[in-house]
């Protein structure tokens, strides 16, 4: 064997010790959920086919031709039994492009399928896709709603002006995709999410109404749209069913994160809340339920976050962020919670549908006040005192 055929075959017993590393919970966590130690999917977890040349004459040195920078932001599906997430992934050109990985058990052993994901361009292409969220609607069709990117070319002078449509593709094997035209709206919309049902035997969406690539402007929160035809999908009245408020999580922005969970007490709902800070954007998860008969009428809020970056997960290309866009309901009522750290790495976190529920109908909402957050405390001292351990 040759040295070069010996750095190669180091090299991949290196990364294969990497995808078969057993993912250990973190302990004393918040009841709520469980974290685990390590992430699922990082940019090491990537092929390495995808980033070295293995042809020892064109690439002597053995590097990496291709860099990739992160992974993150993943839509989520169970498919043929295995826990199926779609990654976005980051060159170091940081153009993302999306590709499927999978495991046998939902927390560790994850494995990129070979190659990327082809994505059919729309009319106008764009020059960067990410976060995409996975349905699988009750048409038959898996679709997948994401942010397509572009220059705004009323601004040729601001290289960073830019313009999002939601972009719509679908799928019957994940491997091919159908690209559907963009979401028609008023406003720009980069965080849509597919709801699994027909409403009024109309396709519904959840949005983010938005002036501007960045700002929300009068955007109030997440919005909620009928679309009569997808395959031509334009909203034409849009309204908002979760709205942000000063002071809170969601001072900034909010979006829904998956499409939410059925479940016999309501639509279990995973978002995202963005608020401004010293060091910047914060973006926490968080959750709230909608009535089974009417997915637009919130039912229940818990106040404040649901997940945050903790340790070392706020560390990254763009710190202090967790964000989320696909989750998994497994038959016998676990849920597998896929989010990212800091646009960098993706983690899971377990639940039930159980806990969920509980957290969300029990946890007290938001006073919106100093005054009403003390209050609710020392509710809650008032009956800890009657009770007995």
């Amino acid at each position: 064997m040759t040295n070069y055929s010996t750095k190669i075959v180091a090299l991949k017993a290196h990364h294969e010790e990497l995808l078969t590393r057993q993912n250990q919970p973190v302990e004393w966590g918040n009841g709520i959920y469980t974290k685990y130690q390590n992430p699922i999917v990082t940019a090491d977890h990537t092929p390495l086919t995808w980033r070295y040349d293995f042809c020892e004459k064109d690439n002597p040195f053995l590097m990496q031709r291709i860099m990739i920078n992160a992974t993150l932001n993943s839509g989520a599906i169970k498919w043929n039994g295995k826990y199926v997430i779609v990654v976005r992934v980051e060159g170091a050109d940081r153009k993302s492009f999306f590709a499927v990985a999978e495991s046998p058990n939902g927390i560790d052993n994850f494995r990129f399928w070979p190659e990327p994901i082809t994505m059919p361009d729309d009319i106008v292409p764009a020059t960067n896709i990410y976060d995409m969220r996975i349905t699988q609607h009750e048409d038959g069709w898996v679709y997948g709603v994401f942010c397509a990117e572009r220059h705004d070319d009323t601004q040729p002078g601001n290289l960073s002006a830019a313009t999002a449509t939601a972009a719509i593709a679908r799928t019957k094997d994940l491997v091919h995709w159908e690209r559907l035209p963009d979401l028609i709206a008023t406003s720009q919309q980069r965080n849509v999410v597919l709801h699994p049902e027909f409403v009024d035997g109309k396709y519904a969406f959840y949005t983010r109404p938005q002036d501007g690539f960045i700002d929300t402007g009068s955007g109030g929160g997440i919005g909620w749209a009928l679309v009569d035809d997808i395959t031509h999908a334009e909203i034409k009245e849009e309204k908002i069913i979760n709205a942000r408020h000063y002071h809170t999580i969601m001072e900034v922005k909010n979006g829904e994160g998956p499409h939410p969970i059925k479940t016999p007490q309501g639509w279990l709902h995973l978002a995202h809340g963005v608020r401004a800070c010293a060091s910047g954007l914060r973006y926490v998860l968080y959750m709230y339920m909608t009535a089974l008969d009417d997915p637009t009428r919130v039912i229940a809020q818990p106040g404040g976050y649901f997940l945050v970056p903790e340790g070392w997960e706020y560390i990254g290309d763009v710190m202090n962020v967790v964000f989320a866009n696909g989750w998994i309901a497994d038959d016998d009522g676990k849920v597998f919670i896929y989010y990212a750290s800091s646009d960098t790495r993706m983690h899971v976190a377990t639940s039930t549908i159980e806990q969920l529920v509980d957290y969300c109908m029990n946890t007290p909402e938001d006073g919106l006040t100093t005054a009403a957050s003390v209050e609710t405390i020392k509710r809650l001292i008032e009956k800890n005192k009657q009770a007995t351990v």
